[in-house]
């Protein structure tokens, strides 16, 4: 009888190996990577639907900003996001009156501008305490804020200029006062997000300046 089991169990045994499914080759080349696509199809944004972000998916997005890679892991950096359209209106009238007589206030002109933020629905303020490489942890940041929007079917603009030639000017006071960063802290860079109601083309990029070193 034993023999018998015996005999069975290797029977069973080969003709598992025997059928075991073969693993796929992989063609790097042709399977699609999701993370990839993502950051390949990545456009700034600057047209917006009149749609309102959901602060679920606002809370995704942040998260995936905070898990950044960032210097000795510091995490030297603030955010503050506004979701106000009075505040947005009102930061845009502000500026604009400042702008008056100055070359920053042709973009008051165009056309399509609806507000300082690119026309955005929202916006999300980046702040750091000034330091050697905070600039690069907030940009690192600001990456995977875009990546992950873009991945929620979201659209965003990256932009220093509002807080540069507005926040931190004397017009943009109460506006940097209301963010209400800590002590030591202030805005770098700011980013539109919201529904996106364009598809700009990519604009060239230059391989070129990549080299491998023997």
């Amino acid at each position: 009888m034993r023999k018998i089991f015996m005999a069975a169990a290797i029977y069973l045994m080969a003709v598992s190996c025997g059928t075991a499914p073969q693993a796929p080759e992989q063609n790097v080349a042709n399977d699609k990577n999701e993370v990839i696509e993502t950051i390949l199809s990545r456009r700034s944004i600057r047209a917006y639907k009149d749609q309102a972000v959901p602060k679920e998916l606002l809370d995704q997005v942040l998260e995936c900003g905070v898990y950044a890679a960032n210097a000795i892991n510091a995490q030297q950096w603030e955010v503050r996001v506004v979701m106000s359209e009075e505040w947005i209106n009102s930061a845009t009238a502000a500026a604009k009156e400042a702008a008056k007589g100055t070359p920053t206030e042709a973009q008051f002109n165009d056309p399509s501008f609806k507000n300082l933020f690119r026309n955005a629905p929202a916006v999300i303020f980046i702040g750091h305490k000034p330091g050697a490489y905070t600039p690069v942890d907030c940009g690192l940041m600001a990456g995977n804020i875009m990546l992950a929007a873009k991945s929620l079917g979201l659209g965003t603009v990256c932009m220093a200029s509002p807080v540069r030639t507005f926040l931190l000017t004397e017009a943009g006071a109460s506006h940097l006062t209301s963010l209400g960063f800590s002590e030591g802290y202030e805005p770098l860079i700011c980013i539109g997000i919201g529904y996106p109601d364009e598809e700009p083309a990519a604009k060239p990029r230059n391989m070129e300046v990549i080299k491998y070193v023997e």
